[in-house]
This record gives structure tokens, sequence and C-alpha cells, in this order.
């Protein structure tokens, strides 16, 4: 079964939307790349994932071992290359609540993140750039 169904609309526009729940989320080209820069980019769609998907990975993992980490922030930064244009590299700044993390659950906690599925499936060229930041 499809897991998304995506529209071209127009005028460097998409929309896509996830089948399971029908929600929709709408990409347009970024100002750099012809675009209006008025919606996601589908590669701050791609950057976007891969903070979400650490922070669910973490989250998982630290629920089944008895804490949590509610209330974490993942500041996002894309940096793109031109030849070819592509992601070049994430950088991901973690910072958590204070929650006063032992140092065995710190270690859990960026051992997990650096295992999700999308920083696993991310070419090696990509550079994956985390910063752990505990309050």
């Amino acid at each position: 079964m499809e897991t998304v169904k995506s529209i071209y609309l127009g005028e460097l526009r998409t929309q896509a939307t996830h089948i399971q729940s029908d929600t929709t989320i709408n990409t347009d080209a970024p100002n750099d790349n012809h675009g209006k820069g008025e919606a996601f980019s589908p590669t701050d769609l791609f950057v976007a994932s891969f903070g979400s998907c650490m922070l669910t990975i973490m989250g998982i993992s630290a629920q089944a071992h008895g804490f949590n980490i509610d209330g974490t922030t993942a500041k996002i930064t894309k940096i793109m290359s031109a030849n070819p244009r592509r992601v070049a590299e994430i950088i991901v700044e973690l910072t958590f609540p204070q929650n006063n993390y032992s140092d065995k659950e710190k270690k859990f906690i960026e051992l997990c993140a650096k295992e999700c599925p999308v920083a696993n499936s991310l070419h090696p060229d990509v550079k994956q750039t985390v910063i752990f930041n505990y309050l």
C-alpha cells in the first residue's frame, strides 16, 4: 500500500498527502532555486525528517528504559552544495530540558539519536553534525 501521494500544483509547489492519516504538507521551491519560499522546500522536509526521526527514536528508547525526553528541541540547519545541488551537511542541535540525566542515560540518548532510520539511510557523503545540550 502506498504511504504518500504527491501532486504537482504548479508554480513549483507540491502537496503530499499521508495516506493513513489524510494529513497534507505543501512544499514550495526555495528562493534560491526559482521559488517563493512560502512553505517547506523538499530539502527542508528532508532535514526536518532527520531531526524528527532522532527525537522519535530517542523518545521510544527513553520510554522503554523508564525516563523521558519530553520538551527536547531540535534546531536543524541545512547546508547545501552547488555541484551537484544537494544537501551536503545537516546540523542538528538537540537541547534537552533540565531532567538530571545520568551519564548512562546521556550515553544511551546519544547512541540512539545517531542510529535513527533516517540517519542510517543517508548517503555517506552527507555530513551529519549532532550537538547535544543538556540543561
